[in-house]
């Protein structure tokens, strides 16, 4: 068994690398001061466009995309990538257009969407000239349970007509998210994973109106395009705008999710790496009672569980994307489940320890762990919670293996 990297994915590590040190990291303080100066808007900022300048320059661009328009990466080989860019959440998924939404839409434009809808809306998601959200979660629904939702989807003569509220869409508080993905039900007497469908919803559609942005423990995510709830007022499209089939949008929406559930458990153990980083940092540097605080038990034990927490589930990581390339995302359900309910049920522990060495300090503004610590508390929500995973898990693991 071999647990190293090949030629080409060490390769792109070490210039991912160079880009996070070299116009990364310097830059998260002048995308600071871009929101401060104008607190209002909610577009991308400049230096977010200059960074994604130079990743296409360094060739580091739709890094997680196997097929047309990506890197012509494996998930194996995306797996330590994506890990990088969690050290710097704000900037390195935005600069190298591997950002949640986006990323997920992409997956199913190219798999579903018709050539007039790939020229219309991938083209330009895929050169990101525009952003995209995806609507499923409802207020009004248990959105954990996927055939629950509310929002119909109706044919009326050469269009669809779309009625429902949404929220939790990410990036639609962004003026550039000009693609809204929207599942609802098409058919209620269909059997119930066939209710389903999706239809390409363009933001300036008469009858969608923005309602609110929403916050994640106060944080408005402003430098991601934020999450909105979103109300469809009979909103009407071509029905052309249709994704895939009538009926095919519970299988398209679970097909989507697989790929976003390990993208996300990437980034999260990259976020984990940065949170020990700091701790080391801070240990090292600081002393109570006479004493440093990498000296204390309690603080050695921290730092040794995390280690022992990210190592192990790392290999997890990359086990399920071994997975992925070589029999497909059905067949590794099982590994998709579990590390999206370890990964950031142990990154949440990792970074509520790291709050307690920064003490006071790690509860403000002068370091990133509260908004971390908020990102990873949302990731045991998003894209299901644990409690369906687990559930699910532990269903098919008590029906016994040959």
């Amino acid at each position: 068994m071999d647990f190293s990297y090949d030629d080409r994915t060490l390769a792109m590590k070490n210039s991912l690398q160079s880009f996070l040190d070299d116009d990364i990291f310097p830059a998260e303080h002048i995308l600071d001061e871009q929101l401060a100066a104008t607190p209002d808007e909610w577009g991308t900022r400049p230096i977010v466009r200059d960074l994604q300048t130079t990743a296409r320059e360094r060739g580091l661009w739709n890094l997680f995309l196997t097929g047309e328009g990506g890197a012509g990466l494996t998930n194996l080989q995306y797996a330590p990538l994506a890990e990088l860019t969690g050290w710097s959440m704000r900037l390195a998924p935005a600069a190298t257009n591997c950002m949640a939404p986006d990323s997920g839409n992409i997956d199913l434009l190219q798999a579903y969407a018709t050539e007039e809808q790939k020229w219309r809306w991938l083209a330009p998601l895929l050169d990101a000239s525009i952003r995209s959200s995806f609507c499923m979660t409802e207020p009004d629904v248990a959105s954990s349970d996927a055939t629950q939702i509310a929002t119909r989807i109706r044919r009326e003569g050469d269009e669809y007509v779309i009625s429902g509220r949404k929220w939790w869409a990410t990036g639609a508080m962004n003026p550039e998210a000009e693609l809204f993905i929207v599942m609802g039900k098409s058919d209620v007497d269909a059997p119930r994973h066939r209710q389903q469908s999706m239809v390409l919803v363009g933001r300036d559609t008469p009858g969608v109106t923005i309602v609110r942005p929403l916050t994640v423990f106060g944080y408005d995510d402003r430098d991601h395009g934020g999450h909105a709830e979103i109300l469809f007022d009979d909103a009407r499209v071509p029905a052309s705008n249709l994704l895939g089939g009538e009926g095919e949008g519970f299988a398209m929406a679970q097909a989507r999710l697989g790929p976003g559930r390990i993208h996300h458990c990437m980034r999260a153990l990259g976020m984990a790496e940065h949170a020990l980083a700091l701790v080391r940092g801070r240990a090292l540097g600081r002393e109570t009672f006479g004493v440093r605080l990498a000296d204390q038990g309690v603080i050695r034990e921290w730092a040794a569980e995390a280690r022992i927490q990210i190592e192990s589930l790392r290999l997890l990581v990359l086990k399920t994307a071994w997975l992925m390339d070589t029999v497909g995302n059905r067949q590794a359900m099982t590994e998709i489940q579990a590390i999206k309910i370890a990964v950031p049920r142990a990154v949440q522990q990792i970074l509520d320890h790291a709050v307690q060495v920064f003490g006071a300090a790690g509860l403000g503004p002068d370091h990133p762990l509260a908004s971390l610590l908020a990102g990873a508390r949302a990731l045991r929500l998003a894209d299901g919670p644990d409690e369906v995973h687990l559930a699910a898990l532990g269903k098919a693991e008590l029906k016994g293996k040959k």
